[in-house]
């Protein structure tokens, strides 16, 4: 091994060693100052290092055993140094991991329960602009927020975009690139653009695609695919 080979190794095992230095001192968690600025966080939270934008932690609550990555934004309210009211604005529950590059942008609520996990880049806000006065700038018309949920045991999948009004109901999966809004029930597929129910779990039945459910209800329905599949499974 040449000289050059071992200069350039021992720069390289110094560098990472001190980028993971500064990756451990720049983590936000309850133990270090940047942690109490938040309304809660619980045990064990962890915020990675590089923090992305992070506003309006006095109405932020993370629950206990929550891991939130790299560059990801967590904002409360539409800038910081707002009073934004008593009650927290966004809620993270226990026990979640929320994926690099991902935005949680809050005016209203957004409420995510406990052991939910995201991919990276997931979008979720409870605003959107309106676009009434069709002579205004869409950019300068005030916008309007409607409270987003997102149940217990969830999980979404890479580039997923949750809308204003959105209510997810437990243990669902929101496919990659899902644009998501409105009411879906528990144990829900969501999938497309714009998203809706592909697939609903039903004791005694398992999996199955939503019409197939619906088609057999309907008296002198023609059945689909899915239906004559389904009776032949039977």
């Amino acid at each position: 091994m040449s000289l050059r080979d071992v200069v350039r190794r021992a720069a390289g095992t110094l560098i990472h060693r001190g980028w993971n230095a500064i990756r451990a001192a720049g983590t936000v968690s309850p133990a270090n100052p940047a942690g109490y600025r938040f309304r809660r966080l619980g045990e064990g939270v962890c915020i990675a290092f590089p923090v992305g934008a992070i506003f309006g932690e006095a109405w932020i609550e993370i629950g206990a055993h929550t891991l939130v990555g790299e560059r990801v934004s967590i904002s409360a309210g539409m800038g910081p140094g707002v009073d934004l009211g008593p009650e927290a604005i966004v809620r993270i529950g226990g026990s979640c991991s929320i994926g690099r590059g991902s935005h949680i942008v809050g005016h209203q609520s957004i409420e995510i329960g406990d052991h939910v996990f995201t991919g990276p880049y997931v979008y979720i806000t409870d605003q959107n602009h309106v676009y009434d006065d069709p002579e205004t700038p869409i950019g300068r018309q005030w916008p309007r927020n409607t409270p987003v949920s997102i149940g217990a045991g969830s999980w979404l999948g890479t580039g997923a975009i949750i809308l204003p009004g959105t209510r997810i109901g437990r243990q669902c999966v929101v496919a990659g690139g899902a644009v998501v809004r409105g009411a879906f029930p528990d144990h829900s597929v969501i999938a497309g653009v714009p998203a809706r129910v592909v697939r609903e779990y039903t004791p005694g039945g398992g999996w199955r695609p939503p019409r197939l459910r619906e088609t057999l209800r309907l008296p002198g329905s023609i059945p689909g695919p899915e239906t004559l599949e389904g009776a032949q499974e039977r």
